[in-house]
């Protein structure tokens, strides 16, 4: 594939990571209350899951594959954007690969773990010490697995990644210099999100709460690479510093 293909194919891949990223996504917002049922009672949230059924399960299972999509993503675009001068990238490429993979490790305990514990928690015939343990095991499950692994790795590393990409793109002359700057500002707001996660197990810990935000703005960025290399003139994809 030439250089100019492989920029349009990177354009065009990044705009339907962004697509498919928000159809789950906003399915499971119609559906499962998420993510603010995250913060409810076990007990609402085993009855909620398991009313919604094999549907449900596979919105996850589309979420989960879905940030599987970061790997070729951050592959791709590292086969564009990296110079001579931009070594550090290798390193942010590896920790996005690494991140879309915790991510969907983090995802897929809705698809592998938790509908087993619902349909414990919801039988009928098991009793209240049966309910109390299945309890503290979804609430080690969704600890370890969402926050530890897909929360506070996963998008760590994706912010490291977020970071050394914007760096190289203000050596690139694939985009203008407010692309990268605009991924810039948005890398505070991501750092400062992680609080929530510490408030889990610190609960004096203070909460800045910019991690919606900073993820709206974080998935515009992405869908502005998409379109940035789509509409990059030939003779910019030819150049190289």
């Amino acid at each position: 594939m030439n250089r100019a293909n492989l920029v349009k194919t990177t354009g065009i891949f990044f705009i339907f990571l962004v697509v498919l990223l928000n159809i789950p996504y906003i399915l499971l917002i119609q559906n499962f209350e998420y993510d603010d049922i995250l913060r409810e009672p076990v007990d609402y949230v085993l009855q909620k899951f398991q009313a919604g059924g094999a549907g449900l399960i596979l919105t996850w299972f589309i979420f989960g594959l879905a940030a599987l999509l970061f790997i070729p993503a951050s592959t791709l675009l590292h086969q564009i954007i990296a110079q001579e001068d931009t070594p550090y990238l290798k390193t942010a490429t590896f920790m996005g690969a690494l991140s879309g993979i915790l991510q969907s490790i983090g995802l897929m305990r809705w698809v592998f773990v938790v509908p087993i514990l619902a349909n414990l928690y919801n039988n009928p015939t098991d009793g209240k010490t049966t309910r109390e343990t299945i309890s503290v095991i979804y609430q080690v499950v969704h600890q370890y697995g969402g926050v530890v692994i897909g929360e506070y790795l996963g998008q760590t590393l994706l912010i490291f990644w977020t970071l050394g990409v914007g760096m190289a793109m203000l050596h690139s002359p694939l985009f203008k210099s407010w692309v990268a700057y605009f991924e810039l500002m948005i890398v505070p707001l991501l750092v400062l999100g992680q609080s929530e996660l510490l408030a889990t197990v610190i609960p004096s810990m203070p909460v800045w709460e910019f991690t919606p935000v900073g993820f709206i703005l974080w998935e515009i960025w992405i869908l502005m690479i998409g379109i940035s290399l789509l509409r990059t003139p030939k003779h910019r994809i030819a150049f190289r510093n």
